[in-house]
């Protein structure tokens, strides 16, 4: 409990949790702007993005008060995110096959305009989390998904000139598809990170503690 009292004392343990409380409501509402777009626009890729920055939201908001905790409990905080990660790779998957099999008409020019407010949003993010991006195990997975969310919302720019250019939907599907490729990477990646950071903060883990 001491050491955790003093991280809290931490100035650069507050300039974190600024940085993440700011891209966890710029997430937060970006979110419910690309699902209600998505739903609209019936456009599986925007709705993986809507996903995408929902499952960041929360990551980043377990990462919020984690700043100020031990570092098993930051790893721990950083595992949950991982396995959100695969939940929403799983979820995505599903989405676009059901769209695949039963048909759907997601329309081109809604897609780019939301990807283009989407990377706008993602860009300031990035440049929020960019000078704290090796700080902490859960930073590290904030300036991961941040990434990711930038180049997904190139993705769905692409997708949405194709699918406006070619009055197809496959373009909507593949790219729903990449985005679950990507949060599936990033949830390996952060997966390996905690569990590196969880050793490192109890070297002696097979030993497990009552």
């Amino acid at each position: 409990m001491g050491a955790e009292h003093d991280a809290a004392l931490d100035p650069s343990d507050a300039a974190q949790r600024r940085a993440l409380l700011r891209i966890l409501l710029l997430n937060g509402g970006l979110a419910v702007v690309l699902l209600v777009g998505g739903l609209a626009a019936d456009s599986s890729g925007l709705i993986a993005n809507a996903l995408d920055n929902a499952s960041d939201a929360i990551a980043y908001s377990l990462s919020f008060f984690a700043v100020t905790r031990s570092q098993r409990w930051r790893a721990h905080a950083a595992t949950i995110t991982g396995l959100m990660l695969i939940a929403l790779a799983v979820g995505v998957v599903g989405d676009a096959t059901r769209r695949f099999v039963t048909g759907s008409e997601p329309l081109g020019p809604a897609m780019m305009v939301l990807a283009v407010i989407a990377a706008v949003v993602n860009a300031w993010c990035i440049k929020l989390l960019y000078g704290h991006r090796g700080e902490d195990v859960n930073l590290r997975a904030a300036w991961t998904m941040s990434i990711n969310d930038f180049v997904a919302n190139f993705g769905v720019l692409i997708a949405g000139t194709l699918v406006a250019t070619l009055g197809s939907s496959w373009p909507d599907l593949a790219v729903a598809a990449a985005i679950a490729a990507v949060a599936g990477y990033g949830a390996i990646k952060t997966l390996r990170d905690a569990a590196r950071s969880r050793n490192a903060a109890d070297p002696h883990s097979e030993h497990p503690h009552g």
